[in-house]
């Protein structure tokens, strides 16, 4: 006789999508870690993870009614304290013997066994293996309570369906509702406030009835797909964006590709119950706006996918993963075409602005922004890291290195005197992720050359391991004096980077 398998599903508001993924993994794993602990799982049983925007889920295989009882040995005391001059047990042992639940006749079968230096006496008893129903409530309960939720929320039970001393509840999203089915038996457990059947809900929209009833553990992901149009499992649901994400690129024009951002997909993923890849574009002239600040903005903001050519330049399509598949996706598409356009503008918008004024007219104001309270301005700080690049390309010169002499020495000052100055655009200032990027740009508009273009936009590389060096001697030069007056400085102040802090990534 096989044993039947579990389902366990919370049904709840919408959870935060950047943390999804990990809240499906972790519900699952703990699930089925405590069931694991309770002997109530087999030595191949398996757990699959489920995790919509609405709902975190399990299914656990080969899951017991009963665990096994098991023999134990436990350890009561030593001899000398458990028995007195006589061979009869003293108050101590009595007392013990009451705590484990055995009975002072058990005394005669109590077994002596060496113990270190003495002797102790041992008592042999049968545990009795643990039901599923308590098993599970006790899982369910640490699993929910270690869930690694971001920001706890505290809501208020509906009078209708809130158990006996269950009021409100501190959960990541109000839950409403809780599937567990053992086979294609309900296991009456609670959780939240809420008491376990086998009903469920589906895709809000597009489900094909309402509620959804799961009639067997095995039917679950079956059952929402085709009752309730909805992809249980996130990584089956990632699979399929990543594939149509491919497919319509193809049909939106030879060598076009999506922007590669597993970032973004995973978030996407957790934004959809039921995807569906739609192809849109926006005005040719936005493209005169660096490519960067448009990917960003457009992933960023409204979590599209950029389409690039074949040369990685960006194009003026880009794809939207809708939760949605209308028979005439038309009005789909002409509404993300409108809710992108004023992005796109705001963009235009601020490289307009930021081009309006040099980056030389904005280097008088880093005097007026705190880099540190006790590391003074970031003009301050360009100051040092002339003077450290200075030194740097000093050294060059006296071991003899042709890297360029007094052209050098003049672009490399030229550099770090701009390199921190786009912190003051609107551009940088509403995607700070363009820092250095947005300096190269601007640095180009006011005809400087593409060495000192090159070295502002390089003096932050390398941002992580693995990533590019700076392009040439002068982004080479201003990126070490960069650091090591980063260093030197937060070493200097006592700032030091700890086993689990390092704000200001001095490892790196």
């Amino acid at each position: 006789m096989s044993t039947p398998n579990l389902l366990v599903e919370l049904f709840v508001e919408e959870l935060p999508p950047k943390a999804l993924k990990k809240l499906g993994q972790a519900f699952a794993g703990q699930l089925f870690e405590q069931l694991k602990a309770q002997g109530l799982t087999a030595a191949d049983s398996a757990v699959t993870p489920y995790a919509t925007p609405r709902r975190l889920a399990a299914h656990i295989t080969q899951v017991a009614a009963k665990a096994a009882d098991k023999s134990m040995q436990v350890k009561l005391m030593p001899v000398s304290v458990a028995l007195d001059a006589a061979g009869q047990p003293t108050p101590a042992l009595l007392k013990k013997l009451q705590a484990v639940g055995a009975d002072p006749s058990v005394v005669p079968q109590l077994k002596r066994q060496p113990d270190g230096k003495a002797e102790a006496l041992f008592l042999d008893t049968l545990v009795t293996g643990a039901t599923l129903d308590s098993g599970l409530q006790k899982a369910l309960h640490e699993a929910i309570a270690r869930l690694p939720i971001p920001k706890v929320m505290t809501y208020q039970l509906e009078s209708g369906c809130r158990l006996p001393g269950w009021d409100s509840v501190q959960f990541v999203r109000p839950a409403h509702g809780l599937v567990v089915l053992h086979g294609s038996a309900v296991v009456p457990v609670t959780a939240l406030g809420l008491t376990a059947g086998r009903l469920t809900h589906g895709h809000r929209f597009e489900a094909a009835i309402d509620p959804i009833s799961i009639e067997d553990a095995d039917r679950y992901a079956d059952t929402l797909r085709t009752r309730g149009a909805v992809i249980a499992s996130f990584e089956e649901r990632r699979a399929a964006i990543a594939a149509q994400l491919a497919t319509a690129a193809a049909q939106a024009g030879a060598g076009l590709h999506a922007v590669d951002d597993d970032a973004l997909l995973d978030e996407v993923t957790a934004l959809v119950e039921r995807p569906k890849v739609l192809v849109c574009q926006f005005e040719q002239a936005f493209l005169d706006v660096p490519q960067e600040c448009l990917i960003l903005t457009m992933k960023a903001n409204q979590k599209y996918f950029p389409l690039l050519d074949a040369a990685g330049r960006l194009t003026n399509r880009f794809l939207v993963v809708s939760n949605i598949d209308p028979q005439d996706a038309s009005a789909v598409i002409e509404g993300n075409e409108r809710v992108v356009r004023p992005r796109l503008q705001d963009a235009k918008f601020f490289f307009d602005q930021d081009r309006k004024k040099t980056l030389e007219s904005r280097v008088p104001q880093l005097a007026k922004v705190v880099y540190h309270n006790k590391l003074g301005t970031q003009g301050e700080r360009v100051e040092r890291v002339r003077a450290i690049a200075r030194a740097i390309v000093g050294l060059l010169e006296q071991s003899g290195q042709q890297f360029g002499g007094a052209v050098l020495a003049e672009q490399t000052d030229q550099a770090a005197l701009l390199a921190k100055t786009d912190l003051l655009t609107d551009m940088v200032g509403e995607f700070p992720e363009l820092q250095g990027i947005m300096g190269g740009y601007y640095a180009r508009h006011d005809g400087l050359s593409e060495d000192i273009a090159f070295a502002i936009e390089d003096h932050y590389k390398p941002r992580f391991a693995g990533d590019e060096l700076p392009r040439g001697p002068v982004g080479t030069v201003v990126a070490l004096a960069d650091k090591l007056e980063t260093l030197v400085g937060m070493f200097g102040i006592g700032n030091l980077p700890t086993g689990d802090k390092d704000p200001f990534a001095l490892r790196r």
